[in-house]
């Protein structure tokens, strides 16, 4: 007797042995048992969860006549009996099966309709089953829809898809549909189990888990991977022959990639990719199993709790989520799940994998030694090239900074002379009043009893700020004296067109932190924003507006810019635009009379310019 492969010699028989289909199970066996049938049903699902199965043991319950020649239509079909028989064997002649991926013409579906105006020959229903019904061409399904639609009271149909999109509407209406889930491995895991106990073949857990995993859902193609697996193994499942013959990439090289890329290990990184592919492991499964440790990891992160006892590699996955920050994790599992796209661009996939792991090691956030302190504020000084100590910050604006007198003003801003100054020095300040029109310069010695008179200097308009903002103020507007400066400058700019493209966008994007006579400090969020060119125009552009003076541009947390400003202003608009459209009387009364609803993004507000 010649070989029968698993998955149809282990093809269930009645819905009790159906495995992880629990819902259209139970919908199927309470409508059997009480009579209330429908003359059409629709099963969709992925390949291999059961659609033609549950087909074929619903023909049975239709028509099984029980041991004793006396039974009716029953959810348990006895299995038996003729009917039962010659359905599993597929010689039912009351039973039809068409396969729409060949027969999917109108002439195949009008000669299947002709034998619908015959009674059933041996059984007490016609079925008819069309597999893939999504291929049958529209001639062919308008051909169908007035029997379907009312068919004789002997007739079922019974139509499977994989992709019920294509179906048209005109056919859903007229069935009763289910869908058909993916398994999850678990479910196919602990199924093979069972079939394998049967066959009396050993095999390892973990073996069996790498073939759940590798079926994607489908128990048919778990049981063809077991089949193989069985083969490949000589009789028995052990996990390095298995992982051998998926190609699949060993746990412990991805735990060490995770770990490396964790610690920021360049030479490690590209010695286990050169091992990859020294091994002939799959590429796309080296990233596929990164995503799926890292999601793990990323859920841990989340709700600790949710780790399972049972899993063995349960510790390694803790540990490598104490390893590495919730938002790192993330970002790495988006960028496996993109990298997997890019492998059929490159040349040679494993140089692809490689780029995608190097680029994992570039977005590594590094992390400051033990003996590292936080990192200071960049200063309108610190722009300048000085590296003079900076006390601490106390969250008061920071004294003015002053000029020494020999320095030539109109080569050197204030700020940079006072960088220059020698160290113990406290040198006085001088402030600028303006008195019915006319200023006036006092100086005063603060310390170290200095010459009033000494020094010469102008104060400085600086905005305390740190570069890490709190969370509180981070991604929304925090209005500031000077923020409503560079908006004015800004929008002069703009009006007057001296500035566009990634000018316009640098001004816009960008927030005025300190400023004095010839210096002024910007801060931008992106590094692309501060480019020599962009710099050099935007000075041009204040030069031409009256405002010499000299740019630094520095990178940092923006709370308040033009931009940010423009946005908080529309966004004002529209939720003033939501509110007289929402408080409208007509409104409301249609919403309460005829449910009506207000479209989302339909409300935009009118400019009244």
């Amino acid at each position: 007797m010649s070989y029968l492969v698993l998955a149809r010699k282990y093809r269930p028989k009645t819905f009790l042995e159906m495995v992880g289909q629990e819902h259209v199970v139970r919908a199927l066996s309470n409508a059997l048992t009480q009579q209330r049938l429908h003359h059409a049903y629709l099963f969709t699902g992925t390949r291999g969860v059961g659609k033609t199965t549950v087909s074929r043991i619903l023909a049975k319950s239709l028509n099984c006549q029980g041991p004793d020649g006396q039974g009716g239509i029953t959810a348990t079909p006895c299995g038996v009996c003729q009917a039962c028989r010659d359905i599993d064997g597929g010689r039912f002649i009351d039973y039809t099966e068409l396969d729409a991926a060949s027969n999917r013409g109108v002439d195949e579906v009008q000669s299947l309709l002709e034998q619908a105006v015959y009674k059933p020959v041996q059984g007490r229903f016609k079925v008819f089953m069309i597999d893939e019904v999504h291929m049958l061409t529209g001639h062919a399904f308008n051909a169908m829809l007035k029997t379907l639609e009312e068919p004789p009271e002997y007739l079922k149909f019974v139509l499977a898809t994989t992709d019920p999109q294509k179906v048209p509407v005109t056919v859903l209406s007229r069935c009763l549909q289910f869908n058909l889930r993916p398994m999850a491995p678990e479910t196919m895991e602990e199924h093979l189990v069972q079939v394998l106990r049967a066959e009396g073949v050993e095999a390892n857990p973990q073996a069996l888990r790498l073939l759940a995993r590798a079926a994607r859902g489908s128990m048919r193609d778990a049981l063809s991977l077991t089949d193989q697996a069985i083969a490949f193994g000589g009789g028995k499942l052990e996990e390095a022959a298995v992982r051998q013959m998926l190609g699949s990439v060993d746990r412990t090289h991805v735990f060490r990639l995770i770990e490396a890329l964790a610690q920021g290990d360049g030479k490690t990184v590209v010695e286990i990719s050169e091992a990859l592919r020294i091994h002939g492991l799959n590429a796309a499964s080296a990233l596929e199993e990164m995503s799926a440790i890292l999601q793990r990891m990323a859920v841990i992160q989340a709700v600790p709790s949710a780790a399972d006892q049972h899993d063995p590699e349960a510790a390694d996955i803790a540990r490598l989520a104490g390893l590495m920050p919730a938002d790192e994790t993330q970002l790495l599992y988006s960028m496996c799940l993109h990298g997997r796209a890019e492998l059929g661009l490159a040349p040679d996939e494993y140089s692809a994998l490689t780029m995608v792991l190097l680029r994992l090691l570039a977005f590594h956030a590094p992390r400051p030694g033990p003996a590292a302190g936080p990192a200071e504020k960049k200063t309108l000084s610190e722009a300048a090239g000085a590296s003079a100590p900076r006390p601490a910050h106390s969250g008061a604006l920071p004294k003015p900074a002053v000029a020494e007198p020999r320095r030539n003003p109109a080569s050197a801003s204030p700020v940079v002379a006072a960088a220059n100054r020698p160290p113990g020095r406290v040198l006085p300040v001088v402030e600028q009043r303006t008195d019915a029109g006319t200023q006036r310069a006092m100086a005063r010695a603060v310390t170290n009893g200095a010459p009033a008179g000494e020094v010469v200097g102008v104060p400085v308009h600086v905005q305390a700020e740190s570069l890490r903002e709190p969370l509180s103020t981070a991604g929304r507007l925090v209005p500031t004296e000077e923020g409503d400066f560079w908006q004015a400058t800004v929008a002069e700019l703009v009006a007057r067109e001296a500035i566009g493209a990634l000018v316009r966008e640098l001004a816009l994007q960008s927030q005025l932190v300190a400023r004095d006579q010839g210096h002024w400090m910007l801060r931008v969020e992106r590094e692309s924003l501060n480019q020599p060119a962009s710099r050099e125009r935007l000075r041009s552009a204040l030069q031409g507006a009256g405002h010499t003076v000299n740019l630094s541009v520095e990178v940092g947390v923006v709370t308040d810019s033009p931009a940010r400003r423009q946005a908080a202003e529309q966004a004002e608009k529209q939720r003033a635009a939501e509110e007289i459209i929402q408080g409208d009387p007509f409104v409301q009364a249609m919403m309460r009379d005829f449910g009506a609803k207000i479209v989302p993004g339909s409300i935009k507000p009118v400019s009244t310019n």
